[in-house]
């Protein structure tokens, strides 16, 4: 078959009657049934060569009939053929066609085409269509067309948006003088919009489409930048040409977003960059409007609405932190320090001098999502030592002032969090909590014990032993309790994700050391503490040390509880031993702990809240009830090893009955609700 393509496109060129041409073009596009890539290649490569000689008038009245008649055909392949063909025929179509019946057609295909590889086809033509468009007025539908692109719910469609679509577009807008004045502050207010939107809900994904897109122009905004900088017609290549740095600019998502290609070659881009570099340290930025823009105009924007999220949202913070890292890198290092620095600095109020507490006590900008952002997308562009010390010595001023002000720390945790993704960031985050734990304050001891807590999970055990853990006991021996206290989570963490023996025997003697020693017997704050930590890592850790920690003391908490005055201290204790004594029934317990500590627990707990909170002893009793059945069961059969009492001891009708009466409590009964679904 696919021999007699070269022979139908021959006689389809010269035979004289239309008639027959037509259905010579006819038997073509409905040769194979469903032709694979290959044939489908074959196919294309012809109806170009049949393009190239017989012109655009042609073209458009045989060739583009046949493509319309396949664009809703039920074979996907079919279409697909039509997608591709719309591209490759472009070039040999008469303009004012391209701009509209075969932009029309791309249009519907891309909002009705049920298959993904279609669609994904549809995607390339058009970035070919955009590459050849010269109508003006046909702007506002590209833009719509990218748009609708990038919310595709395939991810083969939207990387085909970055790859292809996106750079073509962007040109076309650069050659219109759009980039600036149009595209790039719409997607800009269109996001502030989703955050302003978001206020009681953030369409996290909206928002990432966005910020791809807006990170995907940067590459054309700087070739826009160089092309029309003051030194551009001085650019001439003359002699031999400095090779551009490997590491100068971050990996593109395709070569048509390499800004050399943009440029026009390396050796070109590579001239450019010299003049950038030197214009930037000697001769400014007057009469440089493009550049003027991105100083004055979006980055004032960005900043401003980096300021507005939410900084508890880690894939917003993220996605900021990424786009700002991508246009630090692309505009290189004097851009960065001279142009991007001091103004985040001067809105953070952190530069050069000594952080003064009463200045920045009412600084609501460190609790936002600037501080990671900034700390991020912008102090880790460069890896050097001086900008190594510039993050830490940023960090450390954000947790001394966070720390003095009493005001929340998410920002701090936020930039912990994004940085300690990567484990490259391991040691200078250890340093920063390093200086807090020596620090002469008690509020930034504390917010250092507190922030271990979050390194613990991702540091490899051996910084675990050598840095973590020493800090840690050298804050557990504090002269204040509150940051003795402090220290409880990022112990119950250890715990819960270490594997080394004497490690974990280390963290158990200062877990007992709280428990055991007199002078923490008045704290209640300590028990808590203690209680809330036993509860969440309990489930994860170690089944030695749940069973040969955690349930006997919890066991002697809710005794010692029972002997409590004050009411109110009493009913705190109860509830967050009921919570923890939940997490910890979807665990396998064994006959003796069972007997021994873990319904004596229980009981204890039932009298508090017999006093103190009826709704939670009903579902006392009823967990009381099938743990008993439960043993009694047991000397009849084998233990069911694998099996939680939650879900072996707990009847359906009981497991009904503690969720709606788990669902009436002010507790979290979602939190309870789940414990039936998890194994261990």
């Amino acid at each position: 078959m696919p021999e007699l393509i070269p022979l139908i496109l021959c006689t389809a060129c010269l035979h004289p009657e239309p008639k027959e041409r037509d259905q010579l073009l006819h038997i073509l596009f409905n040769l194979i049934k469903r032709p694979d890539d290959e044939q489908r290649q074959m196919i294309l490569t012809g109806c170009v060569a049949f393009a190239r000689h017989v012109g655009p008038t042609r073209v458009e009245a045989e060739l583009l009939p046949q493509c319309w008649e396949q664009i809703n055909h039920k074979y996907p392949e079919r279409r697909l053929l039509v997608a591709e063909a719309c591209g490759a025929l472009a070039p040999y179509l008469p303009k004012e066609i391209r701009s509209s019946l075969v932009l029309s057609m791309l249009q519907q295909m891309l909002t009705e085409d049920k298959a993904d590889l279609v669609r994904e086809a549809v995607i390339k033509s058009l970035g070919i269509i955009m590459a050849y468009i010269d109508d003006s007025d046909k702007y506002l539908q590209g833009f719509e067309l990218q748009m609708s692109a990038l919310s595709d719910p395939s991810e083969r469609v939207i990387n085909a948006t970055h790859q292809v679509f996106l750079p073509a577009f962007a040109a076309w807008t650069t050659e219109l003088g759009k980039l600036q004045s149009h595209l790039i502050p719409t997607l800009l207010n269109n996001i502030e919009k989703i955050i302003r939107d978001g206020e009681h809900g953030l369409d996290e994904h909206k928002l990432h489409l966005h910020l791809s897109a807006m990170q995907s122009l940067i590459p054309p905004l700087f070739a826009l930048v160089l092309k029309n900088a003051p030194f551009a017609s001085k650019a001439k290549l003359q002699g031999e040409v400095p090779q551009i740095e490997v590491t100068r600019f971050p990996r593109p998502a395709s070569p048509l977003q390499d800004v050399a290609t943009i440029i026009g070659s390396r050796e070109q881009l590579s001239v450019l960059l010299q003049l950038y570099d030197n214009q930037l340290e000697h001769e400014g930025t007057t009469g440089w409007d493009n550049l003027l823009w991105v100083v004055n105009q979006l980055l004032p924007h960005l900043i401003e609405t980096v300021g507005n999220i939410n900084v508890t949202s880690t894939s917003c913070v993220h996605d900021f932190s990424r786009y700002f890292w991508r246009l630090c890198r692309t505009f290189g290092k004097i851009f960065t320090n001279t142009k991007v620095k001091p103004q985040f600095q001067e809105i953070l109020r952190l530069s050069e001098e000594a952080v003064d507490v009463s200045a920045t006590a009412g600084n609501g900008v460190l609790t936002k999502a600037t501080v990671p952002i900034y700390a991020t997308g912008v102090l880790t562009c460069y890896n050097q030592e001086e900008d190594r010390k510039l993050l830490v010595g940023f960090l450390e001023d954000v947790m001394t002032t966070l720390s003095l002000s009493h005001a929340s720390l998410d920002s701090l945790k936020a930039a912990f969090v994004e940085l300690g993704a990567n484990p490259a960031y391991h040691e200078l985050l250890l340093t920063v909590l390093w200086y807090g734990v020596v620090h002469t304050s008690a509020l930034v001891r504390c917010t250092a014990a507190r922030m271990f807590e979050l390194l613990v999970k991702g540091v490899n055990e051996t910084l675990v032993a050598q840095r973590v853990v020493p800090a840690l006991i050298t804050l557990s021996s504090d002269p204040e309790i509150s940051v003795r206290i402090a220290t409880i989570p990022a112990f119950g963490t250890i715990m819960e994700t270490v594997t080394q023996r004497e490690l974990l025997e280390r963290v158990k003697m200062q877990l007992a050391s709280f428990l055991e020693d007199p002078q923490y017997h008045d704290q209640h704050s300590l028990y808590m503490e203690i209680i809330k930590t036993f509860g969440r890592v309990g489930p994860n850790a170690e089944p030695r040390f749940r069973d040969e920690f955690v349930l006997p003391n919890l066991h002697k908490l809710a005794i010692s509880n029972n002997q409590q005055a004050i009411d109110t201290k009493r009913l705190d204790v109860a509830i967050q031993l009921f919570e923890a004594y939940s997490a910890l029934s979807c665990c396998f317990i064994s006959e003796e702990l069972m007997v021994n500590h873990f319904l004596p627990g229980l009981k204890c707990l039932r009298i508090d809240m017999e006093h103190l909170s009826p709704e939670h002893e009903v579902i006392l009793n009823s967990m009381i009830k099938e743990c008993e059945l439960k043993v009694e069961n047991r000397t009849v059969q084998e233990p069911q090893s694998s099996m939680s009492i939650a879900a072996s001891l707990v009847s359906e009708d009981t497991k009904t009955r503690f969720l709606n009466k788990m669902g009436q409590l002010s507790t979290s009964g979602a939190m309870l609700a789940n414990v039936f679904q998890r194994k261990k």
